[in-house]
């Protein structure tokens, strides 16, 4: 059992607010994941700058910024307690080559031109505060509480999992055949950092969407080639996506108003969200994708 969260903003009113609304979200997941919790927000900035999203694990900051600013001039750096944002001009292959033959303690969270990924271990409460989610602005987010079943409690074992570039995905149950697409997607060229079965979903729509498949049609691909029982919510630089498998044991309910629209495995996480008793609200029906922005 797991907290997937979610947040789309199809209009501009709430997006210095977007942090704040993200949080009361995962805060009220708590009871669903209390093992580890983690969000991506996208964000759009400069149009021509990738934004890297680092866990510097036991490295410390000042000797990365110091080492990392040698090797990537006109770089920038922001510190959100053991995670960066490195902000460069330079094409994701040369940066991830730098960080990996350098830093290999330095675990890359995801990258991109808009999305900023943070996760860590522990009480999700305890994670919102510790990169001060509440402060954060953007166009659109995705969140998760922890408990693990298949794989550790580490941070390389928490969600949200960015196989792609702005590409994340969030996952509630387990998905049984993840070895064997792990395998075949490996030789397609994919690296896992984990041995979660969430991250060879999301392995699985970085490669489709490398591929210039559709995120919708991707997922529609995804109920015939992934075996188990799951609700995702995946995001791209243009907005999110919900999908549950046929069966559809792992719940999900949709807040829908006029200025976003909210996901959540239970209503409880978007009780505090504002005009949400006027909102549309439904759950999503099985095997059917339900995308926005994309």
């Amino acid at each position: 059992m797991c907290g997937i969260v979610g947040i789309y903003l199809k209009t501009k009113k709430f997006e210095k607010n977007l942090g704040k609304m993200l949080s009361g979200m995962l805060n009220n997941m708590e009871s669903r994941g209390p093992d580890s919790a983690g969000f991506a927000i996208y964000k759009e900035e400069n149009e021509k700058n990738y934004k890297y999203s680092l866990c510097l694990n036991e490295l410390n900051f000042k000797d990365f910024k110091k080492e990392i600013s040698n090797k990537l001039s006109k770089s920038q750096i922001n510190q959100f307690s053991d995670h960066v944002i490195l902000k460069t001009f330079e094409k994701p292959n040369k940066v991830i080559d730098i960080i990996n033959l350098n830093f290999p303690e330095v675990s890359i969270v995801g990258y991109g031109k808009s999305i900023e990924i943070f996760k860590q271990v522990g009480n999700p409460k305890d994670v919102v505060k510790k990169f001060n989610l509440e402060s954060f602005c953007g166009t659109h987010g995705i969140g998760h509480t922890r408990m693990a079943t298949e794989s550790a409690i580490t941070t390389d074992g928490s969600h949200p999992y960015s196989t792609g570039e702005d590409e994340c995905l969030v996952h509630n149950g387990s998905l049984s055949n993840h070895n064997n697409l792990r395998r075949e997607l490996t030789k397609k060229g994919n690296i896992f950092n984990s041995e979660n079965d969430t991250e060879v979903a999301a392995g699985y729509v970085s490669n489709s969407l490398s591929n210039n498949k559709s995120l919708k049609d991707t997922l529609i691909s995804g109920l015939k080639d992934l075996d188990g029982f799951y609700t995702f919510i995946t995001g791209t630089r243009k907005g999110f996506a919900v999908v549950r498998d046929e069966i559809a044991c792992k719940p999900a309910v949709i807040a829908e108003t006029d200025n976003y629209v909210a996901i959540a495995s239970e209503f409880q996480a978007m009780a505090h969200l504002p005009g949400v008793n006027g909102a549309k609200i439904f759950e999503p029906e099985p095997g059917i994708v339900y995308s926005w922005g994309n």
